[in-house]
């Protein structure tokens, strides 16, 4: 029987990124994989071959990645600490006529990584920019999702800080489209207990983690589950994650968003019971929700 990868060998598109037109004085954004390796893209190993030099968040991991492939660059660390630095040494570099690769750690540059302020320092330059997309893992996490809303806001890390976290997610707590979070694994448990706080336990939660690599899981359930299903397993709170959150039924924008506003401003006032009352009175909305939705509030604040 033939091996059905030998095929791949020969096939010739292997050969076609060598076809295609690379500008020089010109900044290359470079997605890289964010777990398995294997899912670069062809135009990223040839750019990578073809570049000048490459300015990464770790030049250890940049060059682990590049050995693998066989490809040996000069590298050039460009980290948050040093972003606007190394900003105008590659503007200079590019107006010299070199082609220059942007990487991160892993996955798309600037997205939550270093390279917002390289791209911004090169266009401001009046230089050229092109992206090579590839891996993403907001992207990743939400096609294996199901949830099936079209639209998403990505929130990225939330603050660390309990109060500061807690009113940023109230202000989340009212949009329709699905929320994406990133988490460390030392912070996940509290995030997903901040997000029980705040939004209703019948939404639904994805955790994503350890995403293409090994011991990847996409968990799926109502939120009120999250956190003890993140408790039964201590592996569960290892890895890097990506944490989607189901939309507020759009039907209940307009009439439960202006509830909610009545409600935290009685709140602050008053106490639960009297507060859900009053609301209820105000807008119209059902007591007992607004009294379980005031719990919520006072928890979270406490």
């Amino acid at each position: 029987m033939t091996d059905p990868t030998s095929a791949l060998i020969h096939f010739p598109v292997m050969a076609e990124p060598a076809t295609q037109n690379y500008p020089t004085a010109t900044l290359y954004v470079v997605a890289t994989p964010i777990g398995n390796v294997t899912d670069v893209t062809l135009r990223a190993l040839h750019l990578l071959a073809l570049a000048d030099a490459v300015a990464c968040e770790d030049t250890r991991k940049t060059g682990a990645l590049l050995d693998r492939f066989g490809i040996r660059k000069p590298l050039i660390a460009a980290h948050q600490h040093n972003e606007r630095e190394v900003a105008e040494q590659l503007v200079a570099r590019l107006q010299r006529g070199e082609r220059i690769a942007l990487v991160s750690d892993a996955g798309t540059p600037a997205v939550s990584d270093p390279g917002a302020r390289i791209v911004d320092a090169v266009r401001n330059a009046g230089l050229h920019v092109v992206p090579l997309p590839g891996a993403s893992a907001v992207v990743t996490a939400l096609s294996a999702s199901g949830l099936v809303n079209d639209r998403f806001h990505f929130v990225g890390f939330l603050p660390a800080k309990p109060k500061q976290r807690e009113a940023e997610l109230q202000d989340l707590s009212r949009m329709s489209a699905t929320l994406v979070f990133y988490e460390a694994p030392h912070r996940i448990a509290d995030c997903v207990a901040a997000l029980a706080a705040v939004f209703p336990g019948e939404r639904q939660i994805v955790l994503a983690r350890e995403l293409t690599k090994m011991f990847e899981e996409i968990h799926r359930g109502p939120l009120s589950g999250a956190l003890a299903w993140v408790k039964a397993d201590p592996h569960r709170e290892r890895g890097e994650f990506v944490i989607l959150v189901e939309g507020a039924p759009a039907a209940t924008d307009a009439a439960e968003a202006e509830a909610e506003r009545v409600l935290q401003i009685l709140l602050a006032e008053l106490p639960v019971k009297q507060a859900a009352a009053l609301a209820a009175q105000i807008t119209g909305q059902k007591k007992n929700s607004l009294y379980e939705r005031a719990l919520q509030i006072k928890s979270a604040r406490d």
